[in-house]
């Protein structure tokens, strides 16, 4: 998509000039709003000024994602709607964690670092930016076979910390809990342990580095629970409700789903970012990408 700005030139014959310097043309036709030069034949050639630099849609070059493997499908899609509309911009992710992302940002390995948390207060503290393109549940998932379908957010801290360890106390089968989570550093993990406020007191099974992971370790073992992102969630798992509420788009969105948190770009402050990059960062934040969001299985801002 090219927007082009023409600029004619509108020259008048000045009177007293003689005819052959205007073309053949008499001082009259200057009202006409046309510009002629001479040829070497006499005969007169219309003109136009060619614009100078390219508009600013004219958009190429790379823009380096990494960071949060929640954010996979959403950034994916989101990636692949951009090139479309520019061909000539190259988007990258590398899927290694929030904490890398962030990281990544800052030392300027990416010119976009992608979170599924907040940034600290140390991590603002040394200058770095979070803009929120959506928001996440974090969903509660069990094995299929576990009879359990609804936990308050006191039973879920009590399941992570070991005060309860056995389903039979939440009304589930007979059987020991494991908690399988995410490897320290991740967002998901800092999201789930925030905001259940169970932050460094966890008892865990099994410490994974990606959602993927931990889907498929909950989903082998029939006393297993944890916690991933809601856009990740397949059959392969079931998703509990907390204190009632099921995790979706609009409970997102209206805050009545309790464990949430936000997918965000990081940036250092101060740095102005490339033509592209604020281009895609731009069109990410944009009502335009709330489709491209939602279908990608995360929450729209709005």
């Amino acid at each position: 998509m090219k927007l082009k700005k023409v600029a004619a030139i509108f020259a008048a014959c000045v009177m007293g000039m003689s005819l052959a310097a205007c073309g053949g043309k008499d001082a009259g036709n200057a009202d006409s709003g046309e510009t002629t030069e001479s040829t070497d034949d006499g005969a007169a050639a219309e003109t136009t000024e060619e614009p100078t630099g390219e508009a600013a849609e004219d958009l190429s070059g790379a823009i380096a994602t990494g960071g949060s493997t929640s954010v996979e499908d959403v950034i994916g899609s989101l990636s692949e709607a951009f090139m479309e509309e520019y061909p000539d911009v190259d988007i990258t992710y590398d899927p290694n964690g929030s904490g890398a992302g962030i990281t990544g940002a800052a030392d300027g390995t990416y010119d976009l670092g992608l979170s599924s948390r907040d940034l600290t207060d140390e991590e603002t503290g040394q200058g770095l930016v979070a803009t929120t393109f959506a928001l996440d549940g974090i969903a509660i998932v069990v094995h299929p076979d576990n009879t359990v379908t609804d936990l308050t957010m006191d039973n879920i801290k009590a399941l992570a910390t070991g005060e309860i360890t056995n389903w039979s106390e939440v009304g589930g089968p007979d059987a020991p809990v494991i908690l399988v989570g995410r490897e320290a550093g991740s967002g998901t993990r800092d999201g789930f342990e925030s905001i259940v406020d169970v932050k460094d007191s966890c008892v865990y099974e099994q410490e994974l580095t990606s959602t993927g992971a931990v889907m498929a370790a909950v989903a082998a073992n029939p006393n297993a629970f944890g916690y991933v992102s809601l856009s990740a969630v397949d059959d392969t798992v079931k998703m509990v409700t907390v204190d009632g509420v099921e995790a979706s788009e609009a409970t997102v969105q209206d805050g009545s789903y309790k464990i949430q948190r936000p997918f965000i770009f990081v940036t250092k402050d101060g740095e102005e970012l490339s033509a592209q990059a604020q281009a895609f960062v731009d069109f990410a934040t944009s009502d335009a990408a709330s489709d491209l969001i939602a279908g990608a299985g995360a929450v729209p801002l709005a």
